[in-house]
């Protein structure tokens, strides 16, 4: 039986597969329009309290490599969102917990079903890049960004997380705002326009 958009958003935000270990708050935006999809790590602390994905300086930043302005981020439906944790996972000792697996591994598949106009996967992040690249990810994260073209021909675009803990490492690899912002940038303003 083909589940519909609205049924698999209702399963989804009543998930509590996790509820063990976390505070169930599901967070993501699913569109049978969408054309670009951001599948990032999960929501952080400020997500889960205003229940608004990437509404935090990291989604400021991601915006600005996307160039797209805040609103048309949150109304166009060409734009979808799941983070491979729907929920906020916690504080660990140097950033957030990781998401839990289950999550991505329960909805993701269901979900990209009712999406079938997806043009271009942003992989933002490592956990974002494990699910959905598997054995093909690099060795370590910033050698897989560098072979972003080697992905894009699968529809995928791996970027590092856009958070201000990142800044040393986009400071290192100026390549990354250079290069594959350009790119990215042109490919969404294709899509979007």
């Amino acid at each position: 039986m083909t589940q519909t958009l609205e049924q698999i958003t209702q399963q989804a935000k009543a998930c509590r597969l996790c509820e063990d270990i976390l505070e169930p708050n599901p967070i993501f935006v699913i569109s049978p329009k969408a054309k670009l999809l951001i599948v990032g790590q999960a929501p952080g602390r400020k997500v889960h309290e205003t229940h608004i994905p990437w509404n935090d300086p990291s989604g400021d930043r991601l915006r600005r490599w996307l160039n797209v302005d805040r609103d048309q981020f949150y109304t166009l439906p060409e734009i979808a969102i799941l983070p491979a944790g729907f929920c906020y996972p916690g504080k660990g000792k140097s950033g957030d917990l990781p998401p839990p697996k289950i999550c991505a591994q329960t909805w993701h598949d269901k979900m990209l079903r009712l999406m079938p106009d997806v043009e271009l996967t942003l992989l933002i992040g490592m956990y974002a890049q494990n699910h959905y690249l598997g054995d093909s990810k690099k060795a370590t994260l910033t050698e897989t960004v560098q072979h972003w073209e080697e992905y894009l021909e699968k529809g995928f675009l791996p970027l590092p997380h856009p958070s201000p803990r990142n800044a040393i490492w986009l400071k290192r690899n100026a390549w990354f705002e250079n290069e594959v912002v350009e790119q990215l940038q042109a490919r969404v303003g294709g899509m979007l326009r």
